[in-house]
């Protein structure tokens, strides 16, 4: 159903710091930049890309949005947290852990990017 995800950011150097460490905690290579600015990252199949606002008015994340991002394992989840961590990023939410409702058992870890957008790094246990 989805083809990328793209998120603003106001300022595209810390965004490709942050970016790069969480990604490549996951396997992921550093991004790539476009010749109209913009961030763009390729892995298991998916694209994620980052940008200033084409309007020219100031990034901010969207309210209720959240980013899902499909993990291997628990130890990926925490390695991926710890990258997004150490690279500006906040941690939000509950820790990284289990949760279970609905029938389901997820593994679940919560970032905010330097611009505020909501990550999860998510395991189907």
């Amino acid at each position: 159903m989805y083809s990328h995800m793209m998120v603003g950011a106001n300022d595209i150097d810390r965004a490709k710091t942050f970016y790069d460490a969480l990604f490549g905690a996951v396997g992921g290579k550093p991004g790539i930049v476009d010749p109209k600015g913009r961030l763009i990252y390729m892995h298991n199949g998916g694209m994620f890309l980052v940008t200033k606002p084409i309007d020219g008015a100031d990034a901010t994340p969207g309210n209720g949005m959240t980013i899902g991002f499909a993990m291997t394992s628990p130890a990926e989840c925490d390695a991926w947290h710890a990258a997004g961590l150490s690279a500006g990023g906040k941690a939000i939410e509950d820790p990284p852990g289990v949760r279970e409702g609905a029938g389901m058992k997820l593994y679940l870890a919560y970032l905010r990017d330097p611009d505020g957008n909501k990550l999860c790094a998510l395991h189907r246990m």
